[in-house]
């Protein structure tokens, strides 16, 4: 299935369900794939968390509701599955920029959050060719930075050129890029990190252990940073629908050796 349709499927599925529990297991069976492979295909090709996206679907949906038929802020609390009327005034302000209770006198100042919707018509027959290898425990020592989707593909070589330039004539060559993902939104701020990291102790650095796993490589023979954000965003917007991989909760790596760069995705057994 077009991971697009996949996504407008589960679009569906949160619209209809924004006043109910929403079960991630559920859109997990729509994509075929596990709840973490969802949340992070969505993330990554819509440029917001699943979370936080139905979270400003039902605070758009709830400031209509105030304004437009007049219900109580503890009943729309509840409606739209806040705990109770406190947090809900809270998250409401946040989002709006007022207060509930303020609405009706200042309705010029309710934001709308409208419902996504993906093109269906982007079709992609292209081959990646890859591998599936198995690596033990890794540890290395790194160091690394808070970013964001939108701003990573800039944030990264930014750091990474930072880093060599620093480091290059005491450590050598940087081993390993290494990119977080989170499926939270503290504050609407940063939720991914990129790192830097070697394969030997610096005791400057954090020390960083990845279980062993199975990995998926993409083999780029480049190390630029334009060429690796490719094959990237070719993987989870062209690759793993058509795929039956599970991601695996670890962390993303970049491995660069021998003027080549192994893309490696970390996958359930």
């Amino acid at each position: 299935m077009n991971i697009y349709t996949c996504l407008n499927e589960i679009i569906e599925y949160i619209e209809n369900n924004l006043e109910n529990d929403i079960n991630y297991s559920k859109m997990a069976q729509i994509m075929a794939s596990n709840e973490y492979t969802v949340k992070k295909v969505f993330s990554l090709i819509s440029n917001i968390s699943i979370s936080e996206y139905i979270r400003n679907r039902r605070l758009s949906n709830a400031g209509f509701d105030l304004y437009k038929n007049n219900e109580k802020i503890i009943d729309i609390a509840i409606k739209y599955q806040y705990d109770n009327p406190t947090s809900f005034s809270r998250a409401f302000e946040k989002f709006h920029g007022i207060k509930p209770s303020l609405v009706n006198n200042n309705p010029e100042k309710l934001k709308v959050y409208p419902k996504l919707h993906f093109n269906e018509e982007i079709l992609s027959n292209d081959n990646m060719e890859y591998s599936i290898i198995k690596m033990e425990e890794l540890v290395v020592y790194g160091k690394g930075i808070k970013t964001t989707y939108s701003t990573i593909n800039d944030d990264a070589p930014r750091f990474f050129a930072d880093m060599r330039k620093r480091f290059l004539e005491k450590y050598g060559e940087i081993d390993y890029g290494m990119v977080i993902y989170e499926d939270r939104c503290d504050g609407y701020n940063y939720n991914y990190e990129y790192w830097i990291a070697y394969n030997k102790k610096i005791d400057e650095f954090e020390k960083i252990i990845i279980p062993q796993s199975k990995w998926l490589r993409f083999r780029i023979n480049s190390q630029e940073a334009v060429d690796i954000q490719k094959v990237s965003r070719d993987f989870y917007e062209k690759f793993i629908t058509s795929s039956k991989f599970n991601l695996r909760e670890l962390p993303e790596l970049e491995y660069y050796h021998n003027d080549i760069t192994d893309f490696l995705v970390p996958i359930e057994d």
